[in-house]
């Protein structure tokens, strides 16, 4: 098979979809791989790197998109990306279609195969490719926070974890998954008072032995998130629906009354935010402020680190590429239940039921596509 891995657009985003390690291996199971000029630039790789590993390296993305019958990406493709996409193609990616409708249609009018890491999952249900990227975000958001709370920032001015004889702030981290649990870690080791909220009492006792009481983790419903958010001197979102759009639980009535100088940061905007203010930002313009709240939503946070995120993310989805390039996308999604979850769009139908409703369009059952010839 022939897989191209072209060089990320999206604004300020430096990660590459394949590390010449990953390559290596596709090589040696007698794959071409066909990668764009400079992916590896942003991570401190070079081209010649790649070429050791048995890549062969074009200048730009239409060789790639024109040769390839995979396409493996890092983020959702952009709109000239869009345009090169072909009927007999395979694009695995992250998409985050629910909040997308643009995105969701240009994909069905393209026909190609769409695979999305974030929807594959495990027989426990957990997200094996989401999961990397959410512990980056979830340890990047407390670390963006901190840094918007100084005043100059616009923030109150507070250092995350105080100082002896002055009390560090308070951070509220709605959502206690694997973006929650690694935020909390980290404001924890900031030193700062950290509050977990989630509506699983299993997920909430895990969370209270694992940090041995140190962490306050309450159940999450209306009243306790007004309470606490309204105490708060950072609040991270890390609501996650899988698939579908974020619900909005920090109402803009809430933002009013916050603190003066407060922050939130909202990792779940990538799933079109859950909270009521957010609205996407970039690495270029990463903040504004509603009501004298600052607001952090980076669509593509991990991008940040991209060398970090780059290694991360290779780790969980080269054993799926290899399935698709071993075996075709058909017989690896029909060997794997959670694969075939993966499967968001094909030859022009929707196959994802969470982003079906998001949109209000009608979709076909990713198994019944598999019985189609």
């Amino acid at each position: 098979m022939i897989i191209g891995i072209p060089k990320e657009i999206k604004d300020h985003e430096y990660r590459a979809g394949m590390t010449p390690a990953s390559v290596v291996e596709l090589a040696h199971h007698g794959h071409r791989v066909l990668v764009e000029s400079g992916l590896g630039a942003g991570i401190g790789v070079p081209d010649a790197d790649y070429l050791r590993a048995g890549a062969e390296v074009l200048a730009g993305p239409a060789g790639i998109y024109g040769q390839a019958d995979l396409i493996v990406k890092v983020k959702e493709p952009q709109v000239s990306e869009l345009r090169m996409l072909r009927p007999d193609q395979v694009l695995f990616t992250y998409l985050h279609l629910a909040p997308d409708l643009a995105q969701t249609r240009a994909l069905l009018e393209s026909r190609v195969t769409a695979i999305a890491y974030e929807t594959v999952t495990t027989t426990d249900g957990s997200l094996p490719l989401l999961a990397p990227m959410s512990e980056v975000a979830g340890r990047l958001s407390v670390q963006a926070g901190a840094h918007c709370l100084e005043k100059a920032n616009g923030g109150a001015g507070i250092l995350l974890g105080g100082v002896p004889g002055v009390e560090s702030a308070h951070v509220l981290v709605i959502g206690g998954g694997v973006v929650g649990d690694n935020a909390a870690y980290i404001a924890k080791g900031m030193g700062a008072h950290v509050t977990i909220l989630d509506n699983s009492i299993p997920r909430l006792r895990r969370l209270d032995i694992e940090y041995g009481g140190r962490v306050n983790c309450v159940f999450s419903n209306k009243a306790s998130i007004e309470k606490y958010a309204l105490a708060a001197d950072l609040v991270i979102g890390a609501v996650l629906v899988a698939g579908a759009t974020t619900p909005k639980l920090v109402s803009r009535d809430i933002i009013r009354r916050m603190k003066p100088g407060s922050v939130v940061v909202d990792v779940a905007i990538d799933q079109g935010g859950c909270i009521e203010t957010s609205r996407p930002t970039t690495h270029s313009d990463p903040t504004f402020i509603v009501d004298e709240v600052v607001h952090y939503c980076v669509a593509n946070m991990p991008g940040a680190v991209p060398r970090t995120s780059s290694l991360g993310l290779n780790n969980a989805t080269l054993p799926y590429v290899l399935k698709l390039a071993d075996q075709g996308w058909r017989t690896a999604l029909a060997e794997d239940p959670g694969f075939l979850n993966g499967l968001n769009v094909h030859d022009g139908l929707l196959t994802c039921e969470a982003v079906a409703r998001a949109h209000g369009i009608e979709w076909t059952p990713a198994k019944k596509i598999l019985g189609k010839s």
